[in-house]
């Protein structure tokens, strides 16, 4: 890869005006050539990388002539780079892998814009250059769930999965195959989905499984084995499952617990998922985040009021699913949980 020239290189920030950086169009520097793609590929907001589905490798220079401070989000919403702040006249290098996928957000949602797609944000965006690459040994992080874990398309929403690339370096990427309003049955049913996922999967790679929240009318036995059917299916291609109990509603008693079967997804045929969740992973000595303790202590912690903002209670009324804010900390309990466990390496883990 060729070095950052610093020296001939102009910082790109919302403050300059700059609408195009350069008229070579994208296909001028095609994939496979021998020369990274770079800035010709960017306005002053965004970056357009015409390649084809696949993980690609993305090194950024952030910084300008003034003190700036960047994010990095890419094709359907996802969060790629945390807000990094560079001071004056410095520049900072930061690298992260990314998967590049049609349909490029919910499985069974439109295809998306081909390629791969990046915005810069923050409060004074300043990109002074960008290097993409395939990535030659990126291990996935496979996520199966429904809407509280899939790359939502627009505002307010986002599932936790939309927020985890943040926390990765260079190496690791998500695939996020999550999809909104599947149960255990619909995923393994459809084509579009299981199907699809399983004969990706290669050694090494993780695949973490949420599904309970759409489970409503799923008796205890069939779900017990759906969850068994699907740690079989990633084992059969080397992959490791990881379980995952579901995020809880925000549903009150009147003490200001949760304890209730609205909140702790206890379905209407009285099957306490979590609890089948938590049965199976011991029984199959399969990895198990315990997202449904974490949420509970965290949300009861907060209380009635300051709870409203992991959630779109206040847009929406809605008490299930999280916003921006929420499921960007729910995704760092998920990173928090991976690194407890090593199951990903040290070195992979953004903690900051």
């Amino acid at each position: 890869m060729r070095r950052f020239n610093r020296a001939a290189l102009a910082a790109v920030t919302l403050s300059t005006g700059l609408s195009v950086l350069t008229a070579v169009p994208a296909q001028a520097q095609p994939y496979g050539a021998q020369r990274p793609l770079g800035l010709e590929n960017c306005t002053a907001t965004a970056c357009h990388f015409d390649v084809p589905a696949g993980t690609y490798d993305v090194k950024v220079l952030l910084g300008g002539e003034a003190a700036s401070s960047t994010s990095v989000t890419g094709e359907t919403r996802r969060a790629l780079l945390p807000e990094t702040a560079a001071p004056a006249g410095e520049h900072i290098a930061r690298s992260f892998t990314v998967n590049v996928r049609t349909p490029e957000g919910e499985p069974t949602g439109p295809a998306g814009t081909p390629g791969l797609d990046l915005v810069l944000g923050g409060s004074a965006p300043a990109l002074a250059d960008i290097r993409v690459t395939p990535a030659r040994h990126a291990r996935q992080i496979f996520l199966v769930g429904d809407s509280t874990v899939c790359d939502q398309p627009g505002d307010p929403y986002s599932g936790w999965g939309q927020q985890l690339p943040q926390y990765l370096r260079k190496g690791l990427s998500v695939a996020n195959y999550a999809d909104s309003g599947e149960s255990t049955v619909t995923y393994l049913g459809n084509p579009q989905l299981w199907a699809t996922v399983q004969p990706q999967i290669r050694p090494g790679d993780l695949v973490l499984i949420q599904l309970a929240h759409n489970d409503k009318t799923t008796d205890e036995a069939t779900y017990r084995a759906n969850l068994e059917s699907l740690v079989a299916g990633v084992r059969e291609k080397g992959g490791e499952p990881v379980l995952v109990t579901p995020i809880v509603r925000r549903w009150f008693n009147a003490d200001g617990t949760l304890n209730n079967g609205t909140a702790l997804l206890v379905n209407g045929l009285g099957v306490d998922h979590p609890a089948v969740i938590r049965s199976v992973a011991a029984a199959e000595d399969v990895p198990l985040i315990d997202l449904t303790a974490k949420t509970k202590a965290l949300v009861e912690s907060l209380g009635t009021e300051a709870s409203k903002a992991l959630y779109l209670y206040n847009e929406k009324r809605d008490n299930t699913h999280t916003s921006v804010y929420g499921a960007t900390v729910y995704a760092g309990l998920v990173r928090d949980e991976l690194a407890a466990r090593h199951l990903v390496p040290e070195g992979l883990v953004r903690v900051g």
